[in-house]
């Protein structure tokens, strides 16, 4: 009965041959009656050795590469916010700001959206014309609008955060928008109120104070009527009654 020794995966014996200098080999032969056994001098080093070793399961990779993977990165802190007041007059764009220090701005809308209302914030008497002051919305704008009544718009920078409109006439309503390329901002509450001068809030409680006097004398004088005209009343109602006794 002949013995038949398994031979060594092709893929190795190759990659013995190519790398160790091996000119020939012999394989094992199977012939009637007779034991042949194929020997082959293998003196594997190094790496060689090691994928002798991997394939021992013969479930190996020839691409297998034992570098570690490189860091992960490690996260750095997070930037600051910028220095960045909406209210302050001739403020740099927050976006400026963000480019030359690396801060964080507050959320704006992009220039293809129409910027949001400004806040208009109060309405004083500064010399021989009103001065409007209003905060900037979260949004791109090119230039600002200050609106008087029916009057044509003042146009102002990006930067400006107040101006002067001249004279303004007792409730007239006075407006400020904000513009970009895509649009203008709504008028709105926020940024629309009526003007009244200084001293007219004096003025009104005056006028409340002599109305009120007036409706009490108005009150007074009709109780005075009513009490005249019952007392009056009763008298006839005695003499009626006299009279009658009488008879």
């Amino acid at each position: 009965m002949s013995t038949h020794r398994n031979p060594p995966p092709p893929l190795i014996i190759l990659t013995l041959a190519l790398l160790n200098g091996y000119s020939s080999f012999a394989a094992p032969s199977d012939v009637s009656g007779t034991n042949h056994t194929a020997t082959l001098p293998l003196r594997p080093h190094g790496r060689m050795y090691e994928m002798l070793a991997l394939s021992s399961n013969d479930d190996y990779d020839l691409n297998w590469d034992n570098t570690p993977p490189p860091p992960t990165p490690s996260r750095g802190t997070n930037p600051p916010s910028c220095d960045y007041n909406p209210c302050r007059e001739l403020q740099t764009p927050c976006a400026q700001l963000a480019a030359s220090s690396s801060c964080l701005c507050p959320g704006v809308s992009g220039p293809h959206v129409a910027p949001e209302p400004p806040d208009l914030k109060r309405l004083s008497m500064e010399g021989p014309g009103v001065v409007v002051q209003w905060c900037a919305p979260s949004s791109v704008v090119t230039h600002y609008e200050v609106v008087v009544g029916t009057l044509e718009p003042l146009v102002f920078g990006e930067d400006k955060r107040s101006g002067v409109v001249g004279k303004v006439g007792q409730g007239v309503e006075v407006c400020v928008v904000a513009v970009n390329d895509a649009g203008v901002s709504e008028r709105q509450r926020r940024s629309c109120t009526m003007y009244q001068p200084p001293g007219d809030s004096s003025l009104a409680l005056k006028a409340g104070l002599i109305g009120g006097a007036l409706g009490l004398l108005l009150l007074l004088s009709l109780a005075v009527l009513l009490w005249r005209h019952r007392a009056r009343r009763k008298a006839d109602a005695r003499i009626t009654q006299a009279t009658e006794e009488t008879l």
